[in-house]
């Protein structure tokens, strides 16, 4: 290894033990998904909370069964005036398929749900028995199809999020097969170690009874499957940051997740 190399794995390393010191895991969970079979659950993986952006893994299902999505790259979109735009210039680019997974570009799922419409979205939610199913939005303010999955009305426990991969990763979704492998396709793909990993993160803030964001605290995912070619195992990762860090909880979360799989694989005796 070069000594470049080698300087941009130290760096990595320490980015990986920062966040997780600035972090505090509520949920590792691992199953099997031939069988579905828990291998590892520690923490509270019982508890619902919103699902920020790994509903985007739903959403691609969604659009690619109602025929919105074409393929891996289309169709290409460009951003709106209005449309949200906080993730910076990758938000602004005109966008496809897989670089909206890449970069969680919210205006682009919303571009997905008002062409399904409230009627088709919902439906869809509750046959993925999806959480708690509930896409209504804030209360009062009928924006179920802009932000139902933002710190909003729907809520999923990380044992429901390994439910719903386990139906996206044997084809057992409610949906066209085509629908579940181009999902598959278009998912992040890294490696850890032998594993290749394809996952989604999330991050979201909880509300406080007034309304407001608490953005000290925010929640991180990191959810998917890993496979050596031999089996795939589904894995669910949920923190929660312990005081700002600077970074995307859900970011924090996939590198501590990627950093510890080798070490999680061997324990399962994987």
């Amino acid at each position: 290894m070069s000594v470049l190399h080698r300087v941009l794995a130290a760096g990595a390393v320490w980015l990986a033990l920062a966040g997780a010191a600035a972090s505090g895991t509520l949920c590792t969970l691992v199953t099997e998904a031939a069988t579905g079979r828990i291998l590892l659950e520690e923490g509270d993986c019982r508890t619902r909370v919103t699902p920020a952006s790994t509903f985007k893994l739903a959403l691609a299902v969604m659009g690619f069964d109602a025929g919105i999505l074409k393929g891996p790259d289309a169709p290409v979109l460009s951003w709106q005036p209005g449309d949200p735009d906080w993730g910076g210039a990758a938000w602004r680019r005109d966008t496809g398929p897989r670089a909206w997974l890449q970069h969680s570009v919210v205006w682009y799922s919303q571009r997905i749900t008002r062409e399904l419409g409230q009627a088709a979205f919902a439906d869809y939610v509750r046959r993925f028995g999806y959480g708690n199913a509930d896409v209504s939005g804030d209360p009062g303010k009928g924006n179920g199809l802009e932000r139902a999955w933002l710190s909003s009305s729907l809520r999923i426990a990380p044992v429901e999020q390994a439910a719903f991969l386990r139906g996206l990763i044997m084809d057992t979704l409610p949906v066209r097969p085509e629908a579940m492998a181009k999902t598959r396709e278009i998912t992040e793909r890294r490696e850890a170690g032998e594993w290749v990993i394809h996952g989604k993160t999330g991050s979201a803030y909880p509300r406080r009874a007034d309304g407001s964001f608490d953005r000290a605290h925010g929640w991180g995912w990191y959810v998917g499957w890993a496979g050596t070619g031999r089996e795939a195992l589904i894995f669910v990762r949920l923190t929660q940051a312990e005081g700002r860090t600077g970074r995307s909880q859900g970011l924090v979360t996939r590198d501590g997740l990627l950093a510890d799989w080798p070490g999680l694989a061997a324990r399962l005796g994987r």
